[in-house]
């Protein structure tokens, strides 16, 4: 029977700590992870191959119970239901450093089980699922080449925090999650506020540094448990690895170099038939040794990686490229009619078409979970139909993958949308993608940028996003920018940056070796650096700035600050203020708790109408000002008008109009609503007001209050 066993040691100025031997016995490997009071269960269960199955079928599964911090579920139904985004991304995270470090040909099956089963709220349990993972694959009977550590980064003051609180992500400037072994980087995941590449090296170096020691930590654990390695029994020699690399390995380097994508695949697959039906005549499974047709998939899809990286390893693209050159960029912008924004970026074979859409703090998508319940008010959602590979497939819900990339694009953007009091738009951007040969997450990046800059979003610096590719045996490397298709699939690593002319705003990095250097992730940046810089100014030359306006039918929103000791007058008894203005005007109004008004319309006009009785309801009065008034009583020598509720002024009979005014009832009557000026309070506070005065100022606005430059 295993035997408890825990090892602890200080990290991140908080104590870490790895239990095993002691929860879920059955399973093939169990470890309790906790940092601070967080703490994350992880299962691993090891299991025979499927027949008939050709990949490693590993499936990782992260959740957050709301109890685990001491809440019930939102809505309805207090039973958790599908994964939330946060979750998916969270098991997507755990699932990429993992995956490459097991031997070559392994197709067991594993299944990976996080719950986080308590959250104090101060240390993050994701990067706990990691740990967990690894620390129970290497008490666990499968041939995982770990441990592995994984840490969060955070930057504040220009100093690095290690697993920074939650109260300090409030104010870092990089949210950045490395994994990695002993001796190399395996994962990273990175957003920041336009950090430049050498610091942002350095925060990926500083972060190795830590997965060191937790790395030894799990090491502690296997050695106290008693755990030694399951080694790996290599299957047999492949007999068809020979016969098609001495007859069909010059053909295959021709149709690899064929023309485009598509004529490329079309040439791989007719040599591919014609030597199936050499072995395999009239439809057979087996050949006459007993040789079967998956041994010549596996044999031939073996060989098609070999061309492909002798290829890149001489210096040879598919498509004749250098290995620093982009492929041909176009760029589009106000593609469709009556969105709020739109653009088509276009790299060689990938294409997206972004779509706008603005609304206001409404639209926002709420976000429960183990945290407060917060709104989201910029979403990327990226689409992937199968026409766009030339396949046909079901359509059905998004899937982990498009989440995962809509979530990475919106991120490597999100840190250069104009602050909410400058922009109280909610923001949504759809990018579809209609084309795909590599990298279709940063060419969501870039449609993005543009079709929000056509929106009139005065975006801080324009983003762009390239990835560049490895291909790696022993010391011999080769960096290659704006991979495609292939050289992602047959390559080593896909290395996502995203950021401005100034510094990285986004970065991930995917692995199917066990690990990269430091100076491949230095080269890495700067190579990814210069290709920004070059897609920047070509996406520029389509739209140079952000449009002055945002479409005529987008919502006009317009923003006021109120004391909120006045948020009690503005709603009224039971709503009834609030209500009334916005029946009244055809606008809605959204207050916060610290005294912020947003005020939204379908025109302008809905919009200042409402402003304008809010303004005059809630700021003290100012002589010189412009009001909207309305009529409350006529006397003889003029006119009582409430600028504001409980508050009247009386406009003389001779400041109604320019001229000669014979009777008040000529000009106005009850209920009638008016724009006047305040002229003067008196000692007593009494307010005159002059509707001549308007009038006069006519001809000259600068001497009135424009309520719609508030929306500045």
């Amino acid at each position: 029977m295993p035997v408890k066993v825990t090892v602890e040691r200080e990290i991140g100025g908080r104590t870490f700590r790895l239990t095993t031997g002691e929860l879920a016995k059955q399973a093939s490997g169990a470890v309790l992870v906790q940092h601070g009071e967080t703490v994350v269960f992880v299962a691993a269960q090891a299991g025979p191959p499927r027949p008939g199955i050709d990949f490693f079928p590993l499936t990782v599964d992260y959740r957050e119970r709301a109890a685990a911090a001491g809440k019930f579920p939102g809505g309805f139904l207090k039973r958790e239901s599908r994964p939330t985004t946060r979750e998916i991304l969270t098991a997507r995270l755990t699932d990429r450093p993992i995956r490459p470090l097991f031997p070559e040909g392994y197709i067991g099956e594993i299944q990976i089980q996080s719950n986080v089963m308590s959250c104090d709220l101060v240390n993050d349990p994701d990067v706990l699922s990691i740990i967990g993972a690894s620390a129970a694959l290497s008490v666990a009977p499968v041939p995982f080449n770990g441990p592995i550590g994984a840490v969060r980064v955070g930057l504040i003051d220009d100093q690095f925090i290690l697993f920074p609180t939650r109260q300090q992500m409030e104010s870092t400037q990089l949210d950045l999650v490395v994994a990695g072994n002993k001796a190399s980087v395996l994962m990273i995941e990175g957003f920041g506020q336009q950090i430049p590449e050498q610091q942002m090296g350095d925060a990926i170096m500083f972060a190795h540094r830590e997965i060191v020691k937790i790395c030894e930590l799990q090491e502690e654990l296997m050695q106290k448990a008693g755990i030694e390695r399951t080694p790996h029994e290599p299957p047999p020699e492949n007999p068809f690895h020979a016969i098609l690399r001495e007859k069909a390995y010059n053909k295959l380097r021709d149709a690899k170099t064929t023309g485009h994508k598509l004529e490329r695949r079309d040439a791989v697959g007719v040599l591919k038939n014609e030597l199936k039906a050499e072995y395999f005549p009239e439809g057979a499974d087996t050949t006459a040794q007993g040789w079967t047709l998956g041994q010549f998939g596996d044999a031939y899809h073996d060989l098609e990686a070999r061309v492909v990286r002798d290829l890149i390893l001489e210096g040879k693209r598919l498509d004749g490229r250098g290995i620093g050159d982009l492929r041909a960029v176009s760029c589009e912008v106000g593609v469709l009619p009556r969105v709020h924004g739109s653009a088509v970026f276009t790299r060689g074979e990938t294409q997206s078409l972004a779509t706008v859409v603005l609304g206001t703090v409404r639209d926002q998508q709420r976000v429960d979970g183990l945290w407060d319940e917060i709104g989201q008010r910029f979403m990327l959602h990226y689409y992937f139909p199968s026409f766009s590979v030339g396949e046909v497939k079901p359509i059905r819900g998004p899937g982990r993958r498009e989440i995962g990339h809509g979530c990475l694009a919106e991120r490597s953007v999100e840190p250069v949308l104009p602050a909410p009091d400058k922009f109280p738009y909610t923001m949504r951007v759809l990018s579809d993608i209609l084309e795909s040969n590599g990298s279709s997450s940063m060419a969501s990046v870039c449609s993005a940028t543009l079709s929000l800059m056509d929106a009139g979003v005065k975006l801080k610096q324009p983003v762009a996003g390239i990835s560049i590719g490895l291909v790696k045996e022993t010391d011999k490397f080769t960096l290659l920018t704006d991979i495609m298709g292939d050289e992602d699939h047959f390559g080593d690593m896909d290395f996502k940056v995203a950021g401005t002319q100034n510094g990285v705003t986004g970065i991930q990095l995917d692995l199917k070796i066990d690990g990269i250097s430091e100076d491949i992730i230095r080269a890495t940046l700067e190579q990814a650096r210069n290709a920004r810089r070059e897609l920047l100014k070509t996406m520029l030359s389509s739209i140079r700035r952000p449009r002055d306006e945002i479409s005529e039918f987008a919502p006009r929103l317009l923003q006021i600050k109120i004391d909120p000791e006045k948020i009690g007058l503005l709603i009224g008894p039971g709503g009834k203020t609030i209500r009334a203005i916005q029946e009244e005007t055809g606008a809605n109004i959204d207050i916060e708790d610290d005294g912020t008004v947003t005020v939204s319309g379908k025109s302008a006009a809905h919009a200042e109408d409402a402003y304008a009785r809010i303004e005059a309801m809630t700021q003290e009065i100012v002589v010189g000002k412009v009001y909207n008034g309305t009529v409350s009583s006529i006397k003889d020598f003029g006119a009582f008008i409430e600028i504001a509720p409980g508050k009247d002024g009386l406009c003389h009979i001779s400041e109604l109009a320019e001229g000669f005014v014979k009777s008040v009832a000529d000009i106005c009557k009850v209920g009638d609503r008016i724009q006047v000026k305040v002229i003067a309070i008196d000692d007593q506070n009494r307010v005159k007001l002059s509707r001549r005065a308007v009038l006069a100022d006519t001809a000259a606005p600068a001497e009135t209050e424009d309520v719609a430059a508030t929306e500045e």
